[in-house]
């Protein structure tokens, strides 16, 4: 076993257990691509057994903090079994779920969310790479499902010097499938969809905003950044009159205006709008129009704290133009997934917004990822969503 060794004081983190060390931390030792190595303070104790990345910043990933463990097949059906276990308690109202939140759940760079009948992972760190025949054929043990798709084409693998892969790893058959979300059914397509084929950290948040909508008699709704109108739905379902989905993707729009039909809506109540956000809010304002309820949910403006600055401009920007364009009583449901943007940051740029749109308001709420997509106490970078209810005075 190769032993990495770290520079004197460096330990700190992993005696935290927090499972990332930076290539600055390391003092000695080398290994291949995704390779199993024992760290070592400088002294020579013992701290984590980690996968080892020659080319990423973040150079080693902690499997274990446990001296006596074994990083090898048995440990990770212990660990999906582990997570399995976990989801199987959480009150999940989906037949569309993540199984494995990376570190969350023990074992960094691997993502898997069923979608009814089919699998869908992301291999996004050397480790999970050098492990990924067995890692599937280990899910599909532990599930009882035939068909496992790859979607290891996100940017963050480049970071590892690891080439885009989409395809089926394991099984074969059509791609597209239809989940069940609450009340409502929402189709996708895991070989062309955003991530793994759809957003399921905002499963709660949507039937949050649907019972929003019908507690407060919300009519004219606003959905920005809609994909494949999930908000939509939700605010027919609670009773909107009026719900405009805005976008600048075609296929996701007509997809929107499928959900619609497939859930029994009049397609009268729903309109879309192939368009810039940030215009559109600005068009919508010299127009003079208002609405009763307007949804955030852009994409991720920082991906890293050094994106953060130019990221907040933009945050505040929309977050503005939306107080202006809400009326009186309306509710501003408002999101970030940038990993380079705090909560407590999020909320002072969402503050300074309203104070430039000469408006108020009341949080109502604050939400997160849904409770399958897990933060620990130990990897607070796990907290990517955040999100706020407001309800404008």
């Amino acid at each position: 076993m190769k032993i990495i060794k770290l520079r004197d004081g460096k330990e700190r983190s992993l005696l935290r257990r927090h499972p990332w060390v930076f290539q600055g931390s390391v003092a000695s030792g080398r290994a291949d691509s995704g390779e199993t190595v024992r760290v070592e303070s400088h002294r020579g104790e013992f701290l984590a057994w980690a996968s080892y990345s020659p080319a990423s910043m973040i150079r080693l990933r902690a499997w274990s903090f446990d001296e006596v463990e074994r990083i090898d097949a048995a440990f990770f059906e212990r660990r999906i079994a582990q997570a399995l276990a976990i989801r199987a308690r959480l009150p999940i109202a989906s037949d569309g779920l993540r199984l494995i939140h990376g570190e969350a759940d023990g074992l960094p760079g691997l993502i898997v969310d069923r979608y009814a009948d089919v699998l869908c992972a992301q291999f996004l760190s050397a480790g999970a790479e050098r492990w990924k025949p067995k890692i599937a054929d280990l899910l599909l043990k532990a599930t009882g499902m035939t068909r496992l798709y790859e979607r290891s084409d996100a940017g963050v693998r480049a970071l590892e010097e690891l080439p885009p892969v989409s395809g089926w790893l394991l099984g074969d058959g059509a791609t597209q499938t239809t989940i069940r979300e609450h009340d409502w059914r929402l189709t996708l397509d895991v070989a062309e969809g955003h991530k793994t084929g759809f957003y399921l950290d905002q499963r709660d948040n949507r039937k949050l905003f649907a019972d929003t909508v019908r507690h407060f008699g919300l009519q004219r709704v606003l959905n920005c950044y809609c994909y494949t109108g999930g908000f939509s739905v939700a605010a027919l379902a609670g009773g909107a009159e009026q719900v405009t989905s805005v976008d600048s993707s075609a296929p996701a729009l007509a997809l929107a205006s499928a959900h619609v039909e497939l859930n029994g809506f009049d397609p009268a109540r729903h309109r879309t709008l192939d368009a810039d956000v940030n215009q559109t809010l600005r068009e919508s304002l010299e127009q003079g129009l208002s609405f009763d309820a307007i949804v955030l949910d852009p994409p991720k403006f920082a991906p890293t704290g050094a994106h953060a600055e130019r990221a907040a401009r933009a945050y505040k920007d929309i977050n503005r133009l939306a107080f202006k364009l809400l009326a009186p009583g309306g509710v501003l449901f408002t999101f970030s997934c940038s990993g380079g943007i705090s909560a407590d940051l999020f909320h002072k740029i969402v503050a300074g917004a309203g104070l430039d749109a000469g408006a108020d308001g009341l949080i109502y709420a604050r939400v997160g990822a849904a409770p399958d997509h897990p933060m620990t106490v130990t990897f607070p970078e796990g907290e990517y969503l955040k999100g706020l209810m407001i309800i404008k005075r």
